[in-house]
């Protein structure tokens, strides 16, 4: 090499990509910590509402019951079966949920609990620390009923009342007890923790610990999951039931200290569960949008469109509950709306009060159906298939009813004109109300679009588009002047309330599912089912008869959550022909859950316990009866059939859009 050139200078080209990269490398660092913040708390805001909506459930005597006969009760009577229920059922299943989460969220705060992943969720400790302290307000608020429903009664003397709660009391007084004992021991001895404290001779020789607890655990299980077991002794093994057996657990292999193992399921199942943190989202949003004004704006511009119409307001009534069902997923809301705006305006018209009253409660409905529906999101949960599949599922079968709706509302007016007259004027129809029509309708379909179509292309979560639902909600009712801090309130504490009992009934059904499974209940229904026929597809309609009937009596949320797991190893050991285009993952569990959701659309409107027809009776005009409502939905019911006959013959509309989605 030259001297020359050997002594000139080095020139380092530098990378412009390193140009500000200290300055661009801080602003990450602060986006990923905005986003840990957000994940961390997300779910502890979550946990928070849901359990304390329980309480609160409790508090206001809105938790869902089967009320065929309670309803017809005098108030007296009423208040009785509610202290029977409060202090021999639900307070000492409440009390042993806090105590068996006591020491799962112990162990964690000892523990520092939390996740070294970076998307991981950190102090997780905090949110089992809350689980815990939930447990304790909601005894306090069942506490708290159970007193003022036994103040209405009668006013007995103190130790009266704690005989009415006995099982409740003798729980409590067990716990005391132990934990006493527990606390001397610890602080009398070297014991190191409460395991080694518990091998103490102080507890063998008072027969002091867990699994004394067995007898006043009992009182927990009077419920449901005892009645099962009792009536499984009685009829599957007459001559060796005994009630004592059942009592101490012999048979059916649950003792105390295994009743642990359901901290980790309420933890896991419900508390941390991200499918369900859309659950209170789309609430939000439904509601919301029942107090923004979109649905009333809708009502009156689309009846200047359609009122010249033979049946036109029967039309703009189903129209209107398709856009609702599609934008709230609540069931009470959309009734309700579309009783309080289309009824007196078709009773002024002389429409039939059976066509009438029918069509409202059948378009209300389709909100359970059409996404983005709550109770979709709970099969999501309990049959662990994607909620993107189920939302894709279901629009075409929801589509499908309206449209039998509809083409019903046809047909009818022409055969029975005199039941949807016409109206002898109406103002002409030009742009204003064309504009009008499209002014109201636009900003709804926009949010749906919005949400679904985030859903549908993949570019968010079920999860996340339930919170921009939420967020576009509000945004609406901001637009259309009707958000007020009066309304957010009241938004707010509805959606609490009713996640919080929908919650409350998730708690009871993971103890239920976990005794049924370890006295082998599970089993056995299986046995009952797979037995009834050898054809498989007579199996699945075995089932969604017995759904059927169900609906009869019991609502869309019990069912969900009691039924649907039991059947989903049924349906998985089928192996049903149900194309998935080499897309869909279970499409055979997919279908399914699509034919049980438009069984359960008849739950809605079949009596006794069809939840739409009192809704819609409690708005009625005084000409309105429960009779009228009863013939009414008749021909929706049988619409319904019709179209749950459809998908069961074409399975492929419930997979084809789902695989459309993910082949794209």
């Amino acid at each position: 090499m030259p001297q020359d050139q050997a002594d000139d200078p080095i020139v380092s080209i530098s990378d412009p990509g390193e140009v500000g990269r200290a300055e661009h490398n801080r602003g990450d660092r602060f986006v990923v910590h905005v986003s840990n913040f957000f994940a961390w708390l997300f779910p502890i805001l979550y946990g928070a509402a849901v359990l304390i909506g329980i309480g609160y459930a409790v508090t206001t005597n809105s938790h869902v019951r089967v009320d065929i006969f309670y309803d017809g009760y005098p108030a007296t009577k009423q208040r009785k079966i509610d202290v029977f229920a409060l202090a021999w059922l639900f307070l000492p299943f409440i009390i042993m949920c806090w105590d068996v989460t006591l020491d799962y969220a112990i162990s964690s705060v000892k523990a520092s609990e939390g996740s070294d992943s970076p998307n991981g969720l950190h102090r997780l400790y905090l949110l089992k620390m809350f689980m815990n302290l939930s447990f304790l307000f909601i005894a306090v608020a069942i506490w708290s009923a159970y007193v003022r429903n036994l103040a209405l009664i009668t006013r007995p003397l103190w130790w009266r009342k704690l005989l009415y709660a006995f099982p409740a009391v003798a729980f409590v007084v067990n716990l005391i007890i132990y934990y006493s004992a527990l606390g001397l021991v610890l602080y009398t001895t070297e014991a190191e923790n409460a395991r080694q404290a518990t091998r103490h001779w102080f507890f063998d020789t008072f027969a002091i610990g867990p699994e004394e607890m067995k007898y006043t655990i009992a009182s927990a299980l009077i419920g449901v999951s005892l009645i099962f077991a009792l009536f499984a002794e009685i009829f599957l093994d007459p001559f060796r039931g005994s009630f004592r057996d059942i009592i101490e657990f012999d048979r059916t292999g649950i003792d105390y200290q295994k009743l642990s193992v359901l901290s980790g399921r309420l933890f896991g199942n419900i508390v941390k569960n991200p499918v369900l943190v859309a659950l209170p989202m789309f609430i939000y949003m439904g509601l919301m949008l029942d107090q923004s004004g979109v649905a009333q704006r809708m009502m009156h511009a689309m009846q200047k469109l359609f009122g010249g119409l033979r049946g036109g307001l029967s039309l703009t009534v189903l129209l209107i509950g398709i856009i609702l069902a599609a934008s709230t997923g609540v069931i009470g809301a959309s009734v309700t709306l579309l009783g309080v705006m289309a009824l007196p305006a078709m009773m002024n018209q002389n429409y039939s009060k059976e066509i009438a009253t029918g069509t409202i409660a059948s378009a209300g409905t389709l909100g359970i159906l059409i996404p983005p529906s709550i109770m979709l999101v709970i099969m999501s949960d309990q049959l662990a298939i994607s909620l993107g599949d189920l939302f894709m599922g279901a629009l075409f079968p929801g589509l499908i009813l309206g449209g039998l709706y509809i083409g019903f509302i046809v047909i009818y007016g022409f055969v029975k004109p005199e039941a949807m007259p016409a109206p002898e004027y109406t103002g002409e129809v030009g742009w204003p109300v064309i504009k009008e029509v499209l002014l109201a309708v636009v900003p709804p379909m926009f949010l749906i679009l919005l949400v679904l179509g985030s859903i549908f292309a993949g570019i968010a979560t079920p999860t996340e588009a339930s919170g921009l639902g939420a967020l576009g909600a509000t945004v609406l009712a901001l637009l259309n002047g009707k958000l007020s801090l009066k309304v957010f309130r009241e938004v707010g504490r509805s959606t609490m309330n009713t996640s919080g009992y929908i919650v409350g009934i998730f708690l009871a059904a993971n103890f239920f599912a976990l005794v049924l499974r370890r006295y082998g209940g599970d089993e056995i229904v299986q046995d009952h089912v797979l037995g009834a026929f050898q054809n498989p597809y007579f199996i699945v309609m075995f089932i969604l008869f017995i759904v059927f009937l169900l609906g009869f009596l019991l609502d869309w949320i019990e069912i969900t959550i009691i039924i649907m797991p039991l059947m989903l190893p049924i349906i998985q050991g089928l192996e049903l022909a149900v194309p998935g285009y080499g897309q869909v993952q279970d499409p055979a569990v997919v279908w399914f859950a699509i034919l049980v959701a438009v069984t359960l659309q008849t739950s809605f409107l079949t009596p006794p316990v069809g939840f739409a027809l009192f809704y819609l009776k409690g708005v009625s005009p005084p000409g309105v009866t429960l009779a009228h409502i009863y013939r009414g939905i008749i021909p929706f019911v049988l619409l319904q059939l019709i179209g749950l006959a459809i998908v069961f013959v074409f399975p492929a509309l419930t997979t084809w859009l789902p695989s459309v989605a993910y082949g794209s």
